[in-house]
């Protein structure tokens, strides 16, 4: 799909908009919807460069918004991923820096974080949760205690898409629930449900500003694909054709949500975002891999750029550039306060870490970012500019995207412009950008120090 480039956004911009767009935004107050997949491949769409699979809703959706090429998540791991993606905060900052317990009664990110839906709530909307959670399973780590009027969906890091019986590990338990309470929908497709229980939602809030955080479980494992989609992609080879088969499944679900919008006649007043949560799974429940990073090296779990670079794109028809490509470099942790400014919302919580990027939206600005941090466990990185250094890096991508070999590779230097897939590691050639970055990251208020200087 040929998009605009981001040098011709603001061009766009005042050419449709003209001197009162920026009144004409600040005046509306959109429903929000938020849309989060599960483990996607960061090339892992037509628009994006995928040409194996058939993804047109999503390529719809950037063709009707703006999609980012540098856009970063929190972490390479699901629960600190969504913890910053709803709390505007690096995992770090919102208490969650690992993975919550997919365990009835464990607690996950404290429940004195403030989430985007108790800052939506506060200002007027109805808000809504509907499909993965994974951020606490206590009482009062749940949705309904997070800021969101309903919740359907489960609380663990992943369910059979028929039994919603989690099976990662023993004991294998049934995890779906509604507004704190176990339901039961036996032989039911998931993904199915989301979408009935995400239009109820909307039909029921069609007519006052809402905000609903549609989180699928897709194309995480299990890896179910629908008939249709598994037909379509029979001649592929697996693991690729289960994966794929998900994702067109997944992407004819959001298909109809974005329909529905269109039907109910509020898509030109809704704020549309998708994202997914962090690049691609190489674990063994996915069949070793499936998923496509492109370019980029590393996965899920992994610093490297196929484990935190992910495709976005943001969407408000008519009134947002339509067709654009950005190239800015973004984070999940700006989505809150981008949506916020967008909405009008003042009332943000002072320590939010993200900024809005409304104005690299609107009028392509630079990023709004000089410099971005990671701590995964003991790995770390920081990016300044197209300079990137990884700390006790980690890599699950096959050899022919790099093999690491310690001690030498346990500072990994590469510059983004020159090499993006990663491949050679630049610390020996220039230890004075080695020093300046490790400097960097000691001045991040959650930096570990030892991690940096361990021969472990």
């Amino acid at each position: 799909m040929k998009m605009k480039s981001s040098k011709n956004l603001a061009i766009i911009a005042c050419a449709t908009f003209g001197m009162g767009f920026s009144q004409n935004v600040s005046a509306t107050k959109p429903n929000v919807v938020l849309i989060l997949t599960d483990d996607q491949g960061s090339i892992d769409l037509n628009c994006y460069g995928a040409t194996d699979l058939k993804t047109p809703n999503l390529d719809r959706l950037a063709q009707n918004g703006v999609r980012f090429t540098q856009f970063y998540v929190g972490s390479a791991v699901c629960s600190p991923s969504r913890a910053c993606l709803l709390t505007g905060k690096t995992p770090q900052g919102a208490g969650l820096p690992a993975m919550a317990s997919s365990t009835k009664g464990h607690a996950g990110m404290p429940t004195e974080q403030v989430t985007i839906a108790e800052v939506l709530k506060k200002a007027g909307y109805a808000t809504g949760h509907v499909g993965k959670w994974h951020v606490g399973y206590s009482p009062e780590t749940m949705p309904n205690q997070q800021g969101f009027d309903y919740s359907f969906g489960h609380m663990g890091g992943c369910i059979d898409n028929y039994s919603h019986f989690f099976y990662w590990g023993g004991p294998n338990v049934h995890d779906l629930w509604e507004n704190g309470k176990e339901v039961y929908y036996e032989g039911q497709y998931f993904p199915d449900l989301v979408v009935d229980k995400a239009t109820s939602f909307i039909k029921g809030h069609e007519h006052s500003p809402f905000f609903l955080y549609l989180a699928f479980n897709n194309p995480h494992y299990p890896v179910q694909p629908t008939k249709k989609w598994r037909d379509y992609y029979k001649g592929l080879p697996s693991p690729r054709r289960e994966y794929a088969g998900f994702v067109s499944s997944t992407d004819e679900r959001i298909g109809k949500i974005i329909d529905l919008l269109d039907k109910l006649k509020i898509r030109k007043n809704t704020l549309i975002v998708y994202l997914s949560d962090q690049g691609m799974s190489y674990e063994e429940r996915t069949g070793f891999g499936g998923g496509n990073s492109g370019p980029y090296r590393g996965g899920k779990f992994s610093l490297f750029e196929g484990g935190i670079r992910v495709p976005a794109i943001i969407s408000w028809k008519g009134t947002l550039p339509e067709g654009v490509v950005n190239d800015q470099m973004c984070m999940s942790m700006d989505i809150l306060p981008t949506i916020a400014d967008f909405c009008g919302v003042k009332e943000v919580p002072k320590d939010v870490e993200g900024k809005s990027i409304k104005p690299v939206i609107l009028e392509n600005k630079a990023s709004v970012h000089d410099v971005v941090y990671w701590q995964l466990s003991k790995q770390w990185a920081v990016r300044k500019g197209d300079w990137k250094l990884i700390g006790n890096p980690v890599d699950p991508s096959p050899v022919t995207k790099g093999l690491l070999s310690f001690p030498k590779d346990k500072l990994f230097l590469a510059n983004l412009k020159t090499d993006i897939s990663e491949k050679e590691n630049l610390a020996e050639k220039y230890p004075e950008k080695v020093n300046e970055l490790i400097q960097d990251y000691l001045g991040w208020a959650y930096s570990v120090k030892e991690d940096v200087y361990s021969n472990k």
